[in-house]
């Protein structure tokens, strides 16, 4: 008989039909008269009942069907008496793939911390909440493809190893095949790479983003979607060493073109996300955040706020309020700010512009008033900024000029800036954390508790 998946027992039309289910154990009880098993099978975040009449099995058979047991039932979908639950299967066969001793197993049918399963990464997503956040990053992950590619988008895929460094913050992990006991020296003491693995320093990537331009300034539009590194000692529930990034590039596009795109995106994904993940979103609304459902909605209702930053430094000195960090014409934005302008003062999402060029990177487009460049952050509640993007500096002499100024060694960027030299155009793009859109989407607070496997400072388990 070929397996149903639990998500699938449910369809109208399969009471009375026999079934065959696979999946793990989630609880067991009863008596010597009936048994109840709760299967899962991680295609869903509902059990499936299973009733065992003692009069057609053994104690002895049931015995290992513990807590985290594998086991395969065949037997008759029939409707459920039982409260919270539409139909059940009567057992007829039972054959028990793996056992799980309850004296070790550690996902004992009980309350976890979120703390204690991240030290159990490799079990967490056996459990109702990360079965539902992983399932809702599945989600995500296919709405972000489905967006880009029926507007027309390519999907590129831009290098892991790179000798570049997108935003100039250094904070990039080597890739070398040199021997770190020894390494090969030059002259002045420094290390020779000429004889590494690709003849200079080479690391892995922070962002796809320059690349990506040379992708757009050919096929249109395109957009990455790929791991990403940082190696930042940053140990907060907002910053992971590896995470996933979407990169959008478009050539002929301005800043306006670039943040109707942004909020028609998210509003896609956050849209995709109520539509085909309900369940998940239901338990986790129950279980963390009570407003989770509604402030989704919200999202996707609300038209953004558009408004500089300039305006936005003004409504923050005016507010009244004081902040952990001040506030002051030319200063870096911090979570508090954005998250005051976006949950007290607007109470909807927020795009800020034309921020101040000293705090941007050096390929945003400059302004006229050669003091801001044309820079969007779009800010989200309990978030804050999400998405980070602007108009691409177009000009090559403008652009050369930035990075003399800022240091940026001309050898690594002379390709980029064969873009400015032979037909460029205006053009724009952002990035949006992948992990930062799953932490909203789920109502989870902590972003190692949105991807499966948590790499942070001091921590590359699994």
């Amino acid at each position: 008989m070929k397996r149903t998946k639990i998500v699938d027992i449910f369809a109208p039309g399969l009471i009375g039909s026999d079934v065959s289910v696979m999946g793990w154990v989630r609880t067991r009880r009863g008596n010597k008269h009936v048994q109840f098993v709760a299967l899962n099978d991680g295609s869903t975040i509902r059990n499936i009942q299973i009733v065992f009449d003692m009069q057609r099995f053994s104690e002895d058979q049931l015995r290992p069907v513990t807590t985290g047991s594998s086991i395969h039932v065949t037997g008759k979908l029939v409707e459920s008496m039982g409260k919270g639950q539409t139909c059940e299967i009567q057992a007829e066969t039972l054959e028990i793939f793996g056992t799980a001793d309850p004296e070790i197993y550690p996902l004992q049918k009980k309350g976890h911390t979120l703390e204690f399963l991240r030290e159990k990464a490799h079990l967490r997503p056996r459990t109702n909440t990360f079965g539902a956040v992983l399932r809702v990053r599945s989600a995500l992950a296919f709405a972000i493809h489905k967006f880009f590619q029926e507007r027309g988008f390519f999907y590129l895929h831009t290098p892991l190893i790179t000798a570049s460094d997108c935003e100039g913050a250094g904070a990039m992990f080597q890739v070398t095949t040199l021997d770190l006991n020894n390494p090969p020296r030059l002259e002045d003491g420094s290390v020779d790479y000429s004889s590494d693995f690709f003849g200079k320093p080479a690391a892995l990537t922070v962002s796809g983003q320059l690349e990506g331009e040379l992708g757009a300034t050919a096929l249109g539009a395109i957009y990455t979607f790929g791991p990403t590194f940082r190696a930042e000692n940053s140990n907060t529930p907002r910053h992971l060493s590896e995470f996933w990034m979407i990169e959008p590039e478009i050539a002929f596009y301005d800043i306006t073109d670039n943040m109707d795109l942004a909020e028609d995106f998210i509003k896609y994904c956050v849209s995709y996300a109520l539509d085909n993940c309900r369940d998940d979103l239901e338990f986790l609304q129950q279980m963390y955040d009570p407003e989770l459902i509604s402030r989704l909605e919200e999202v996707v209702k609300s038209e953004f706020v558009r408004l500089t930053y300039t305006e936005g430094v003004e409504i923050l000195k005016n507010s009244g309020r004081k902040f952990e960090f001040p506030v002051d014409w030319g200063t870096d934005l911090q979570s508090e700010h954005e998250r005051y302008l976006v949950e007290e003062h607007f109470k909807r999402p927020v795009i800020l512009t034309d921020y101040p060029k000293e705090i941007k990177a050096f390929y945003m487009k400059q302004n006229e008033d050669g003091r801001t460049v044309r820079a969007m952050d779009v800010l989200f509640p309990k978030i804050g900024e999400i998405i980070g993007g602007s108009e691409r500096e177009a000009d090559y002499d403008k652009l050369q000029q930035r990075i003399e100024q800022l240091n940026i060694p001309m050898k690594d960027m002379w390709w980029y800036l064969d873009t400015r030299r032979f037909g460029t155009v205006p053009h724009s793009g952002f990035g949006l954390g992948f992990e930062r859109l799953v932490l909203f989407v789920t109502g989870m607070t902590n972003i190692r508790d949105v991807i499966p496997f948590p790499r942070t400072p001091g921590n590359a388990e699994f």
